[in-house]
């Protein structure tokens, strides 16, 4: 292990590999080279603090030592969207993307030993904070250095030389840490490419054969993997997953230590604190402090915590409330901001959550407060188990609402309990693996498209939607005086926006076929729809039902890649 502000003029092997890009690896002469060449040009540049914008890790890695090299500031916004830098344009002088990068490596004939660096320059994040709004959260290199000494010490035997893949950028602190600092620090290679879908991810692993992976993700991202084409047969199996984020459900857990021997280790902490605690759910659902970590329960049930990542010796006192068990570990129990008042009756948001995931029907459930008819009610949006997909599709969505809804009246009082209901496949999880409160409340909304998503499940053999279609539609106008009816056309969209969010291929459309119309879909209808995947052919049929009558049918065809 090296320490990050010694980085640039320690003693490491040039040919030690930073990153792998594809069959090319580029190593640690590489890597100075670079950083020595944006150093030497920024040095030249007025501008003080730099939000970094480059997606690609590589030369993101390489940005972020020249500034600390050169003096410079960096700041890292959590993405690149003109309004979002346009709100924080007075946290920074200049910006750096992906684009400005030739720019600057070209050309230049800068050689020469580095300054050093400061152990603690400052580097600035943001994350959405409680209301949304994006949040500065000021570190250290300092703090950083210890934090990743902290998982060395931790999972460095387990790791070893293992190539890190990943599924989670590098602009916010789990994906800086895992995919740029760590493996810089120890001198392992990560992987320049995003891998999102499984077959992508096995493509990675094949590349690095014979060296090992280790995979670095989200809850989002790994519970989504196991009903993906090629997940149990990635191979050589990555030495051990990590995610963090949020908490990952427990069957989807079960279904990688099914797969691979092992659930992914979960890493618990945010921004502000750094990494805070770790589990493995074949083992325990409860949390164990990381590696010279204290935590204890405050009188009101609050986790305190004195930690080497937050720079400074004073206990700090987080949102979040736990309970200890007898070996020491800890549970979480919710957060302090999320009890809400409805009727005169308090509710503790994450108390419901629990109590809902304990139904067999439930694998994630989140609850969220909603303006409804001027009155505040609670929605929930539920992912099912196997049982519950079962049940949904017996049942139907209200049956089923009702159950969970039976359930919960035995913990609480009924002006409480959800009012609405949508089941999804997965929850709106962001980039992150956060599950913002503004994603989850959206599920109770119309789509931008237009259409009501109330449920989807799948089935052994196809994918199944119950929509409402809202009455204000705007397709309506005119189509027909009198007499409205929804287009085909929108059906038609709706089917194949539905179907590209499980099958990305059938963006690359080729033709509709097949098509027919056998009764009018009037405003306000719940109309269920029925996708079945003919992967072999490059198909996607679609039904429409209006109760028990057959509305509108087809088989989208896409252009495959042979």
């Amino acid at each position: 292990m090296i320490a990050l502000h010694e980085l640039l003029w320690a003693r490491r092997d040039a040919g030690t590999p930073v990153c792998r890009d594809g069959a090319d690896v580029l190593d640690f002469s590489a890597f100075l080279a670079r950083v020595q060449a944006i150093a030497a040009r920024l040095s030249e540049q007025p501008a003080r603090r730099y939000a970094l914008c480059i997606d690609d890790p590589f030369d993101f890695a390489c940005a972020l030592f020249a500034l600390f090299a050169c003096g410079r500031e960096p700041v890292i916004p959590a993405h690149a969207a003109p309004g979002y830098l346009a709100d924080l344009s007075s946290a920074y002088d200049a910006v750096l993307t992906d684009a400005d990068m030739p720019a600057l490596v070209s050309g230049s004939e800068y050689i020469g030993s580095f300054a050093s660096i400061d152990p603690h320059a400052p580097l600035t994040l943001y994350t959405s904070g409680s209301s949304g709004t994006p949040k500065p959260i000021r570190k250290t290199l300092a703090q950083f250095n210890a934090e990743v000494h902290t998982l060395e010490a931790q999972w460095g035997v387990l790791v070893g030389d293992a190539t890190v893949l990943g599924s989670v950028a590098h602009h916010h602190i789990y994906g800086l840490l895992f995919r740029v600092f760590w493996p810089l620090a120890a001198g392992r290679a990560f992987d320049r490419a995003l891998s999102i879908e499984p077959q992508h991810l096995q493509a990675r692993i094949a590349q690095c054969v014979p060296e090992s992976t280790v995979v670095v993700s989200t809850p989002a991202q790994l519970s989504r993997w196991p009903e993906l084409d090629g997940f149990a047969s990635l191979s050589p199996a990555p030495r051990v997953f990590f995610s963090s984020g949020g908490p990952l459900a427990a069957d989807a857990a079960s279904k990688y230590a099914a797969a691979f021997g092992a659930a992914p280790v979960e890493i618990y902490g945010s921004t502000e604190t750094g990494g805070i605690a770790w589990r493995r759910q074949d083992q325990t659902d409860a949390w164990q402090a990381l590696s010279g970590i204290e935590v204890h329960r405050g009188d009101d049930g609050v986790l305190n915590l004195r930690s080497p990542h937050l720079g400074h010796d004073d206990w700090y006192r987080t949102d979040d409330t736990i309970a200890f068990d007898t070996d020491g570990r800890f549970r979480l129990q919710g957060r302090l901001d999320r009890v809400i008042k409805l009727d005169g009756k308090r509710v503790s948001l994450p108390e419901l959550e629990a109590r809902l995931g304990l139904h067999p029907y439930v694998a994630q459930g989140a609850v969220v407060s909603l303006e409804r008819m001027s009155r505040e009610r609670v929605g929930a949006v539920v992912v099912l188990t196997e049982a519950g997909s079962e049940a949904l599709l017996e049942r139907g969505r209200v049956a089923l609402a009702k159950i969970l809804r039976r359930h919960l009246a035995a913990y609480f009082d009924i002006v409480v309990l959800p009012r609405f209901w949508r089941f999804r496949f997965t929850l709106p999880f962001d980039a992150r693996g956060k599950l913002p409160a503004a994603a989850v409340a959206a599920a109770f909304d119309a789509r931008a498209d237009g259409v009501e998503v109330l449920s989807e499940v799948r089935s052994e053999t196809a994918l199944h939607y119950e929509l409402r279609v809202p009455p204000t539609l705007v397709h309506f106008a005119g189509h027909f005086p009198g007499l409205p009816i929804l287009p085909g056309v929108v059906q038609i969209d709706w089917a194949m926006r539905l179907a590209a969010e499980q099958v990305p291929d059938v963006r690359m459309l080729a033709s509709i076929e097949q098509l027919k119309f056998k009764a009018p879909v009037p405003p306000g209808a719940l109309l269920d729809l029925t996708l079945t995947h003919d992967a072999s052919r490059w198909r996607v049929q679609f039904a429409y039902r209006l109760g028990h009558r057959e509305c509108t049918s087809g088989v989208i065809v896409y252009r495959g890649i042979a």
